[in-house]
């Protein structure tokens, strides 16, 4: 209230927006399985998502008798931005990291039916996309993590132990099926 307003001319001049600011939702393609949720999750409907299944035969070297494998595939992601509350609920409710927010904010249409815009554009955005923060070094490893590191340097462990011959130059120790008696 003591300092003078300064207006600034936003187009020729840009506004420097804080970071992490929510501008347009971006789509990474890739990683979308079609499971609906930030479509129901939404409370203004405004999340349109069609998509067909598809079955893909058996991978090469599989068991006899292995089955096919269905996955759905991606036919139309669309956001009508003219219904979008910008809550944020889809990005956060996406289990696979496929809604991002992005700080594009200049998408202003001159009729109301191009606000609905599609997967190329939505993916177009994505390459704006910011990095996440950096993770603060004196924080603590997530326990999943920590699980995960013990997990496979016991692993290695295992294997680097089946590697070293005994006295008979058997690998393993010795012992019948590879392990120490």
């Amino acid at each position: 209230m003591t300092r003078r307003a300064v207006t600034e001319h936003y187009p020729e001049a840009q506004p420097q927006l804080p970071p992490r600011s929510r501008g347009v939702i971006a789509l990474f393609e890739e990683n979308c399985t079609v499971c609906m949720l930030c479509a129901r999750e939404c409370p203004d409907w405004c999340i349109y998502i069609d998509s067909h299944k598809e079955t893909a035969p058996a991978p090469e070297g599989a068991q006899p008798g292995a089955r096919e494998r269905s996955h759905n595939v991606l036919d139309r992601f669309a956001i009508d931005f003219a219904l979008c509350m910008y809550c944020g609920i889809c990005v956060e409710v996406c289990p696979f990291d496929a809604l991002f927010w992005s700080p594009e904010f200049e998408y202003a249409e001159t009729d109301i039916r191009e606000l609905t815009h599609e997967r190329d554009r939505l993916r177009a955005w994505m390459w704006t996309v910011p990095e996440p923060p950096a993770l603060d070094e004196r924080a603590e490893e997530p326990r999943e993590l920590t699980a995960a590191r013990r997990a496979a340097d016991r692993a290695a462990a295992d294997a680097a132990a089946d590697e070293v011959p005994d006295a008979d130059g058997r690998p393993g120790g010795g012992a019948p099926g590879g392990g120490a008696v």
